[in-house]
């Protein structure tokens, strides 16, 4: 009797596929690292109180959090837009200007050092399916990842969290230290 062959393990990549959770905590808590010294600088000159200070940085933080959300919106729908705009330009260019962008396939492939044969077969290969041929030419020609519809409100929720994470821990600051 012939032992059953086990197959072998899949090896599971584990990569950080997309980078817009942490570009948002980082716009949304370094900017509030920024705001509350400056606040608390001028402040701490003209008023005497420190619970005036303090309250002025607690609603300094809720309307930063609140502007950089809002801001953190429009930004995460640029993204989704621009993607969206490229995407109809390159369907428009396969459909009518093949031969143009069966060379732009060629010139990229050459670009990453396939031989001649290769380019070739590639390049049929490609641009028989024109879905594929338009996915190959946003990922490779214009460097473009096609983004999260959803991540305009994930970025503004995102961005204001951080924003208040940071100021939590400017007004804490000088607790921390005691």
């Amino acid at each position: 009797m012939n032992p059953v062959p086990t197959p072998p393990a899949v090896h599971a990549e584990q990569h950080l596929t997309s980078s817009a959770m942490l570009q948002d905590i980082v716009i949304g808590f370094f900017d509030e690292l920024t705001v509350p010294f400056a606040l608390a600088a001028g402040l701490s000159r003209a008023v005497h109180s420190s619970s005036l200070v303090i309250t002025a940085g607690l609603a300094e933080i809720v309307a930063g959090s609140i502007a950089m959300g809002l801001g953190g919106y429009p930004a995460g729908r640029t993204k989704v837009e621009h993607y969206q705009a490229e995407l109809a330009r390159e369907r428009r260019e396969v459909q009518e200007m093949p031969a143009a962008e069966r060379r732009a396939v060629q010139e990229l492939l050459a670009e990453m050092s396939f031989s001649p044969a290769t380019q070739a077969l590639a390049v049929r290969e490609l641009t028989a399916d024109p879905a594929q041929w338009v996915k190959f030419m946003m990922k490779y020609e214009l460097g473009l990842e096609e983004p999260d519809p959803r991540q305009a409100p994930k970025s503004a929720l995102t961005i204001a969290g951080a924003y208040a994470g940071g100021g939590v821990i400017i007004q804490n600051a000088p607790k921390i230290g005691r």
